[in-house]
């Protein structure tokens, strides 16, 4: 593994010149840079400490006029090497780099005291200016010495420094998702498109097939950027199989042209990131946002891009982003103006996903909830705001997700739920499937997407973990109660019988007293019509659904017309069913009345 450190400090302060020492590698590129002797873009170097470990260099401008490109250099670096000279102390610039630094959170790095040939007397006056200075900040308890590149002086014991230093960083875990912050795209005769940047976390390996997102790469909110496929990776001038954190990282990318990359755009694991329009933020340093203009420079990673601000207090606010980013909760972002070099606050992303505000009061109490919101974001807000939420989103939003989450939540399947979401829907489907088994008793249930339908679930998948904690089935596509379904036995058997009696004499309908017996009452026989399995007519004159083709074929055989009386001995029935049998014939215009007595069958 690699660390990465970045310069910061005062321009003209000789941090180019404190990496050339170190490293024997020029870091100004640009021509400019060496005819006016002041850094104006990033520069690159690395070099080999005491103990054989590699570190690399990212050596940033001092001057205020290109505060963009310093930050694009310290945003994704772990690691800050301040720079003071001791004939200068203190300068303005160095309270911007402070800022920047303060903003981001940097809390790894060391003081270094440049050009202490030049004022050995002024060294500890020079520290302790630079003490109270970086005070509040991470770098507030950062070592300290006093060097000179030109002499030599001190150097050795930097580079002992750095070594504890690197030693003792954090180490990210190569296994965590890519988001490599793009800081130079170029192409290289033979290979292709090149882009180069800070690798913070998670491994790259050749062919690895990646996601580019940004201005130049495109992306729509919530959509996916240009898909590309790692060629070759080069670290320190090397090409390597695979590379992992801290790193400095050259990738040749198939499927995308260099002048579709550009610095600010993300080389990001598909499907890993959300990528964000709107993130709501509290501040962490700076000044306070209640009095922020309505548009800022946010800075993250090797970004920049126009932010609206809504602010919701002093310490928290929203900002409506000009283009989607990979965010994350905890991401540190620097705010400053639009119009200003310096640095305005600093401020962590608590919500990458925030919910809509278009209600009267919404942003108030959408302000008590972000002041009462942990720093890492809340797992159980977040899925109580959705009712339910899967454990990838929540991991794309860069929520940690506990084996024993928090109280409220419960895991059911890859579903987060909350519980009070969950007790709700089932008080609701428990109805709803009463109702169904009112309606028709024989089903004893609700199709699964009547239910499905029925219920807000946020993921259809969710309706088994409802139909379960409702203490419901799901057989045969429909949602069922089995306390109903034992029931069903009861009507189900009523029918069989009752149609097994009709199929041997269709035209003798069941008396009131024998449907009673059989425990079928109004609701079932209701049901069983519904099903096309019994046939009812008016007076509860029940018969099979084929009665009156059979009966027509009886009436056929008379002498046209034919009395009421001489259907009724044809059929073998009584009154009670012949009258509203031909009734319901001549509805069907199957038959007609001749006269007051008589009916004929229509030919």
């Amino acid at each position: 593994m690699m660390q990465v450190i970045a310069t910061a400090g005062h321009v003209d302060h000789g941090k180019s010149t404190l990496i050339r020492a170190l490293t024997g590698i020029e870091p100004d590129r640009l021509a400019e840079e060496k005819r006016r002797g002041l850094t104006i873009d990033l520069g690159f170097a690395w070099t080999v400490l005491p103990s054989g470990q590699e570190v690399s260099f990212v050596d940033v401008p001092g001057h205020e006029r290109f505060l963009g490109n310093m930050l694009a250099g310290i945003g994704p670096a772990p690691i800050v090497c301040f720079v003071v000279a001791a004939d200068e102390g203190w300068q303005a610039q160095s309270s911007d780099h402070r800022d920047a630094v303060a903003a981001l959170g940097i809390d790894q790095g060391l003081l270094v005291i440049t050009r202490a040939d030049l004022a050995p007397d002024r060294v500890p006056e020079v520290i302790a200016q630079a003490r109270t200075e970086l005070a509040g900040t991470g770098l507030a308890a950062a070592p300290a010495l006093a060097v000179s590149a030109v002499t030599g002086e001190g150097m050795d014991a930097l580079r002992v420094q750095l070594d504890e230093l690197v030693a003792a960083a954090r180490r990210p875990d190569p296994g965590q998702r890519v988001r490599l912050w793009v800081d130079r795209a170029f192409t290289v005769s033979g290979a292709g498109t090149v882009i180069t940047g800070t690798l913070a976390a998670g491994t790259l390996c050749r062919e690895d097939r990646l996601e580019l997102i940004g201005t130049h790469g495109g992306a729509e909110p919530g959509g996916e950027g240009t898909e590309v496929q790692v060629r070759g990776l080069q670290s320190r001038g090397g090409g390597l199989a695979e590379l992992g954190p801290v790193s400095r990282a050259a990738v040749n990318l198939r499927g995308v042209d260099a002048e579709q990359v550009g610095r600010g755009d993300a080389l990001i694991s598909p499907g890993a990131w959300h990528l964000s329009m709107q993130v709501d933020v509290r501040r962490t340093t700076g000044e306070d946002l209640a009095g922020a203009p309505g548009e800022l420079i946010a800075h993250l990673g090797t970004a920049q891009v126009t932010a609206r601000v809504r602010p919701f207090g002093e310490d928290h606010a929203r900002l409506t982003l000009e283009r989607p980013l990979p965010l994350a909760v905890g991401d540190a972002l620097v705010l400053r103006g639009s119009g200003s070099h310096a640095v305005r606050s600093g401020v962590r992303v608590l919500d990458v996903d925030p919910p809509a505000l278009a209600r009267r009061g919404d942003g108030r109490r959408r302000q008590a909830v972000l002041e009462a919101m942990p720093a890492g974001g809340d797992l159980a807000g977040e899925v109580a705001r959705r009712g339910a939420v899967s454990e990838q989103v929540m991991r794309r939003y860069g929520l940690a997700v506990p084996e024993e989450l928090p109280d409220g939540v419960e895991r059911r399947g890859e579903q987060l739920v909350d519980a009070r979401a969950l007790a709700d829907w089932r008080e609701r489907l428990t109805a709803l499937v009463a109702e169904a088994v009112q309606a028709d008793p024989l089903s004893a249930g609700l199709p699964r997407k009547a239910a499905a339908d029925a219920l807000p679930l946020p993921a259809p998948e969710l309706l088994d973990a409802v139909v379960a904690a409702a203490g419901l089935t799901l057989e045969a596509g429909r949602v069922k109660d089995p306390a109903a379904v034992a029931g069903l036995g009861a009507a189900e058997a009523g029918v069989t019988q009752l149609e097994r009696r009709l199929a041997e004499t269709p035209f003798r309908a069941p008396e009131a007293e024998d449907l009673a017996v059989l425990g079928l009452g109004a609701r079932e026989l209701a049901a069983a019509a519904a099903q096309g399995r019994l046939l009812r007519l008016p007076d509860e004159v029940v018969l099979l659904p084929a009665a009156p083709a059979l009966a027509m074929r009886e009436l056929a055989r008379l002498e046209q017309p034919f009395t009421t009386s001489e259907a009724r001995q044809a059929l073998g029935t009584t009154r009670r069913v012949a009258i509203p049998l031909l009734e319901h014939l001549d509805g069907r215009g199957w038959t007609r009345r001749v006269d007051a007595g008589h009916r004929e069958i229509v030919r």
